[in-house]
């Protein structure tokens, strides 16, 4: 009742339970919102690295990011397009071979190579991804294995070029006076700034229309046709994203090593970068990373441990990954980090 005696009609407004809709958006917010945090982390502890480390090590992650740059293009194919490749690492060596004979031949500055190769690479993505059209599976496999089989010899054959069997030797780019850098710090620092823009420019595109596409085809063919999705133009365009990163890792790979021979890019190394992709984590943002770790460490550790049957060891130590993380390692670490998260959330409840 009111103080005049008029019964209060007023009710206290109702709390209604958030809907969904407005839950999902904020655990969307949260979820971006400690990936990047973690992407901080990660820069920060990459930025430091190298002068903590001594400088062969300094070398090594070098080139585990160079092979996750080239896993990146490889995810875009198979695990956000769906197709497969077994000559990835053609591309690797078109690349590196267009860098190389630009530097040689033509004396051209370094930084001037990356983009070259980048889009001679790309363009031969776009010849490929025609014809592979029209096949998909163990077909499609076939052609790009078939690719990759007869790159070796092809180099080798033109050797006034290509250098043959004997590659070619170029000079490191030397770090600017004002950086105070050593080499192996100046080269590192260069990949891990081709790495994190390859990084955003992937981030970018799979959070963009097209990238929605690509899922699409990933998923069903027919149904993403039948929504407006042109599967072949996305397919074709697939193959040439792929290629186009492995270029730009065969470029700075030049950089970092300052040698290119034929017998670098045999059938083994494609097949080595597909294990990588699958061992990181397919379709996962952390999977390129992870699989340019494994494609860099294990081979070393397998060596280490037998130095008589390497490629057996290598071929046990994938199978026990697999065996142990079926979605990857990107699955396993997000399931680690997924636990203790709970732990924690737990712990502050019971203590509350």
């Amino acid at each position: 009742m009111s103080d005049m005696g008029i019964p209060d009609t007023r009710t206290a407004p109702e709390k209604h339970p958030p809907a969904a809709e407005s839950v999902r958006p904020r655990a969307r917010f949260r979820r971006f919102d400690r990936s990047w945090a973690a992407v901080a982390v990660l820069l920060v502890v990459a930025c430091w690295a190298p002068f903590e480390l001594a400088p062969f090590h300094t070398f090594q992650l070098s080139l585990a990011m160079i092979y996750a740059v080239a896993l990146l293009g490889l995810n875009l194919l198979v695990g956000h397009t769906g197709q497969i490749s077994l000559g990835h690492g053609a591309f690797f060596a078109v690349g590196a071979y267009t860098t190389a004979i630009m530097m040689d031949r033509w004396d051209t500055p370094y930084p001037m190579t990356l983009p070259v190769a980048a889009a001679v690479a790309f363009v031969l993505g776009i010849g490929l991804g025609i014809p592979a059209l029209r096949l998909r599976g163990l077909y499609l496999a076939l052609v790009t294995l078939a690719i990759a089989i007869f790159l070796v010899p092809l180099l080798k054959r033109f050797e006034s070029v290509t250098g043959g069997s004997m590659g070619l030797t170029l000079d490191k780019p030397e770090p600017p006076a004002w950086t105070g850098l050593a080499e192996d710090q100046w080269l590192y620092f260069l990949v891990l700034a081709v790495t994190a823009v390859s990084y955003l420019l992937v981030a970018g595109l799979l959070r963009s229309r097209v990238g929605r596409a690509l899922h699409a085809v990933r998923d069903n063919e027919v149904a993403a046709e039948v929504t407006g999705v042109r599967p072949a133009f996305y397919k074709t365009l697939a193959f040439a994203w792929g290629a186009m990163f492995a270029g730009a890792a065969g470029c700075i790979y030049i950089w970092v090593i300052g040698y290119v021979s034929p017998d670098s890019f045999t059938l083994t190394f494609s097949i080595t970068l597909l294990a990588g992709l699958v061992v990181g984590g397919l379709g996962g943002q952390w999977g390129p990373l992870l699989g340019g770790l494994f494609v860099m460490y294990v081979p070393t550790v397998a060596q280490d441990i037998n130095q008589a049957a390497p490629g057996v060891v290598f071929g046990l130590l994938i199978i026990a990954v697999m065996y142990l993380a079926p979605n990857g390692l990107a699955g396993l670490v997000g399931r680690a980090a997924h636990w203790l998260g709970h732990r924690a959330r737990k712990g502050r409840t019971d203590v509350h």
